[in-house]
């Protein structure tokens, strides 16, 4: 555990991983923290996966909180791609998000991962980062709005 102290004596502490009433008091902060401001929270994780034989294949993984949903990893299985399984993942995030007062599912992804797949999903581009020292890291800002 590394620790550095600031201004004030105050000492910071690698915390590797989480524990999990660090995790608590984190939502309980941002809620407060929201609800100061007339925003209701609400963090709510989520997770899908995909099973072919009762055996995994693909996984999609985020959280909702705030007005929007969020997605924070989608993976399927080398041999199972193009078969429709990070499809399938990501209606279910949507069939999941309906009629929830959620305004947009938001993600983002790297050039050489799969931006060419989340647009023909029904995702916008709004804003990509390049990264001029590997041009294959440059990252993808998607947003799909709620109807």
């Amino acid at each position: 555990m590394s620790e550095q102290t600031t201004k004030g004596k105050i000492k910071i502490e690698s915390v590797n991983p989480v524990e999990e009433s660090l995790g608590e008091w984190i939502d309980r902060e941002f809620d407060a923290f929201a609800e100061q401001h007339g925003v209701v929270c609400n963090y709510t994780p989520f997770a899908f996966v995909a099973k072919k034989n009762g055996k995994a294949v693909g996984v999609i993984k985020g959280h909702s909180f705030y007005r929007e949903v969020h997605i924070a990893d989608l993976i399927v299985a080398e041999d199972c791609r193009g078969q429709g399984v990070g499809t399938s993942l990501l209606a279910a995030v949507e069939a999941y998000s309906q009629n929830k007062g959620f305004d947009n599912i938001n993600l983002t992804t790297y050039r050489f991962q799969a931006p060419e797949f989340y647009r023909k999903c029904g995702f916008t581009l709004e804003y990509i980062r390049e990264n001029p020292d590997c041009p294959a890291l440059a990252k993808h800002f998607f947003v799909k709005k709620m109807k």
